[in-house]
């Protein structure tokens, strides 16, 4: 499969390279982005590095797509986007996200989630779209509900960080219900 490039008002999602390693790293390299990530944060660029071959490697085994998040206007990396667990036989995946601090509140997680949405749902023709997030982070779990997740749960200890297990949300939207909004 050829990468998907997606494209909304502000922003280009593209394919993650190893153009973007010192930009990923210094946006995971920030406790305040990783504090609600499931994983610490990054203490090397080779850490940076590996992290994106593997995303690499995931989209090339079909098991996931990880977007770099590029603003239009001055084609600067801030953030990634993408479907983890990607499943298209069982037609389901889950997303995440992160961006850098300096472009928190200004709309474009949720602009970027609702194209990899539309993409999901009309393009992939998948049904299910989870996410997974810990129960502290409200500006995330605002962000689902306002977009028709509905939270289903609880897992937990399901999540492992600084040594220590932390429970999460577990949250979905299906397809039926993202025509409707």
């Amino acid at each position: 499969m050829e990468f998907p490039v997606l494209k909304t008002e502000r922003l280009n999602l593209v394919q993650i390279s190893n153009n973007h390693t010192e930009s990923y790293y210094d946006i995971m390299s920030r406790d305040e982005v990783t504090k609600y990530y499931g994983m610490g944060s990054l203490n090397t660029i080779e850490d940076a590095e590996r992290i994106i071959t593997s995303m690499q490697s995931t989209f090339e085994s079909n098991k996931g797509i990880r977007w770099a998040i590029i603003l239009k206007e001055t084609e600067t990396f801030i953030g990634t986007i993408g479907l983890n667990n990607l499943n298209l036989w069982s037609k389901k995946a889950e997303i995440g996200y992160e961006l850098h601090p300096l472009y928190w509140n200004k709309g474009i997680t949720t602009e970027a989630v609702k194209e990899v949405l539309r993409y999901s749902f009309e393009e992939l023709n998948l049904f299910r779209m989870g996410a997974v997030t810990y129960p502290q982070n409200e500006t995330s779990i605002h962000l689902l509900q306002r977009l028709g997740f509905k939270k289903e749960g609880t897992l937990r200890s399901y999540l492992y960080q600084n040594n220590q297990s932390h429970d999460a949300c577990v949250f979905s939207l299906l397809r039926t219900e993202w025509k409707q909004g």
